[in-house]
């Protein structure tokens, strides 16, 4: 009789084992994929510039973008955080109202987000994502028609906030995202020498003036982004919209840029090399908007 109970005790405890450690097993992280998506992409478009320290006139032409996009679900909570890394090399080509001079510009940028993301709201298939985000960007113009100083150089650094709206759909059996993401610089720290003052001045050592804190009193900011991603197999093919508007106005000198550029992209869903061995059967795929 004693044994039979112990059997049953035995077999109990085994069964509320088993169940609590599958339980844990599902909120765990360790046993939740991670597929990053990579898009590499090519924006093409028009451009507006003026650096009234190369220029009073606005300059008008093409603008070029080679981008790259990591999107990414954090490994501390995939379901409620992503991150996200955005590089870029910018390159415009301009020319003045008169259409008898151009001026070049080249310029390096990336930022990185992290997110909080919220699903289901207000549709199973809709989910909304906010957060900070950290920017930094540096290049050049170049102006050969400026007598005095031929080259506007450009450095920031900006911390502020970034949202994301992300709808999941089907066009037949094609699987389709629609995301529109936009950037707002807050905060930051920028180069901006004075109205007159020559780079030669500066390598001699008048360098007083040159870093400027930036907010939305002098300085403005903003990325806005729509794609559309179309899931063709293994393979994203990604068309989209670029709206990037910068200004600023600091020591007599005022500036902006206005770029509206078509995307195309391709990429994929990828496990990256944090996966050491081969998940199990069982783990939970959570990727960052798809």
């Amino acid at each position: 009789m004693i044994d039979k109970v112990l059997k049953k005790y035995l077999l109990l405890l085994a069964m509320a084992t088993a169940t609590t450690t599958a339980g844990a097993h599902e909120g765990d992280t360790l046993n939740v994929v991670r597929p990053a998506t990579a898009i590499f992409s090519l924006d093409v478009g028009g451009a507006v510039e003026r650096d009234t320290y190369l220029s009073p006139l606005d300059y008008k032409g093409l603008d070029v973008r080679l981008g790259y996009e990591h999107l990414q679900a954090a490994g501390f909570a995939p379901d409620r955080w992503v991150r996200q890394l955005d590089l870029g090399v910018d390159y415009t080509n301009t020319t003045n109202p008169a259409g008898n001079h151009t001026m070049h510009a080249l310029r390096v940028e990336g930022q990185w987000a992290l997110m909080r993301r919220w699903r289901h709201m207000p549709w199973p298939e809709f989910q909304l994502m906010a957060g900070g985000v950290t920017s930094a960007a540096g290049g050049m113009l170049y102006n050969a028609l400026n007598s005095n100083n031929v080259v506007s150089a450009r450095a920031h650094w900006n911390v502020g906030l970034a949202g994301q709206a992300v709808f999941n759909f089907h066009i037949k059996r094609l699987p389709v995202t629609v995301r529109y993401q936009a950037t707002l610089p807050v905060l930051g720290v920028w180069y901006s020498p004075d109205y007159d003052e020559s780079y030669f001045e500066m390598y001699v050592g008048n360098r007083s003036g040159l870093a400027h804190l930036g907010w939305w009193g002098n300085r403005f900011d903003m990325g806005n982004l729509l794609t559309i991603d179309l899931r063709l197999g293994g393979t994203i093919l990604r068309l989209g919209y670029r709206n990037t508007i910068a200004r600023t106005r600091v020591n007599g000198i005022t500036t902006h840029g206005y770029r509206n550029a078509f995307v195309v992209g391709l990429g994929g869903e990828f496990l990256t090399t944090g996966y050491r061995r081969m998940p199990a059967a069982t783990a939970r795929s959570v990727s960052a908007i798809y």
